[in-house]
């Protein structure tokens, strides 16, 4: 298989990815699975799992009988004793793997790839009739991270390590970080029904799950920072405060939309 015609921000070849991969899941795993359970009876489903990371969603619907594809550009934190089916596969330069589905589920994965309202328009397409597709991404772009600090000038090197993220580092990447505004209308326009989006967001404290992301995307994308003119210093700075409870930051907005295709599709 040729490589990727774009590049990921966060290769799960890193030795941290699993660290990142177990953060995410902490995070967002409740509002998948919530979502998901709201869909009924799976056993017997077909549903594919798309960038599905550790497997942490592949798992739980292969727990509830669902017959599971689980896919990724890198599949080497996808165990093979889970009840799933694991299948390396590049979502930007192949097609969708043995449609139609039943459920297809992706989540914080279009946000990173070029071409990401003409793969939804495919992935819409590949639901067999009544199928559900489901999509969560997060809204990251949006100013005023810190709700509380230790002095002022904490607060200042969070903001700025966040402009610096989302406005240089990832869309340098393809990174669209106001993307999952836009999915509600581009699954409308994929003719999917019942078009629904969920938003949900929190705090996060120095310490829980979603301040330390923030340590992890530091380490993957050091150099990054370091050549946008941050400091080694400003660095560790910044990684110990993601560790110091008396930071608080806002969570980054997740949009959780799910359509389904009409029942008399096909």
């Amino acid at each position: 298989m040729a490589g990727p015609s774009y590049r990921y921000s966060f290769d799960n070849g890193d030795p941290i990815a699993a660290r990142r991969h177990r953060i995410l899941a902490e995070i967002g795993d409740p509002v998948t699975v919530a979502r998901l359970e709201a869909l009924g009876d799976l056993r017997g489903r077909r549903c594919l799992e798309l960038g599905a990371g550790a497997g942490s969603v592949a798992a739980w619907l292969a727990g509830r009988g669902a017959e599971v594809l689980a896919t990724d550009l890198d599949v080497r934190h996808l165990r093979a004793d889970r009840g799933y089916t694991v299948l390396r596969h590049d979502l930007t330069a192949e097609p969708v793997p043995e449609s139609p589905w039943d459920l297809i589920h992706a989540r914080l994965l279009l946000l990173h790839l070029p071409g990401r309202e003409e793969i939804l328009r495919r992935l819409a397409s590949a639901l067999a009739p009544g199928g559900a597709l489901l999509v969560e991404e997060w809204a990251s772009g949006y100013r005023g991270l810190v709700l509380a600090a230790p002095d002022p000038e904490s607060a200042a090197l969070v903001d700025r390590y966040q402009d610096v993220l989302v406005e240089r580092l990832l869309p340098g990447n393809g990174h669209d970080p106001y993307w999952a505004g836009r999915v509600h209308g581009a699954m409308v326009e994929a003719g999917l029904t019942g078009v629904d989006t969920e938003i949900r967001a929190g705090s996060w404290a120095g310490g829980t799950a979603g301040a330390l992301l923030h340590a992890v995307n530091l380490v993957q994308l050091r150099e990054g920072f370091l050549a946008a003119g941050f400091s080694a210093a400003e660095l560790d700075r910044l990684s110990a405060l993601c560790a110091d409870p008396r930071l608080v930051v806002r969570g980054h907005l997740l949009y959780s939309t799910l359509g389904r295709a009409r029942r008399d599709a096909g």
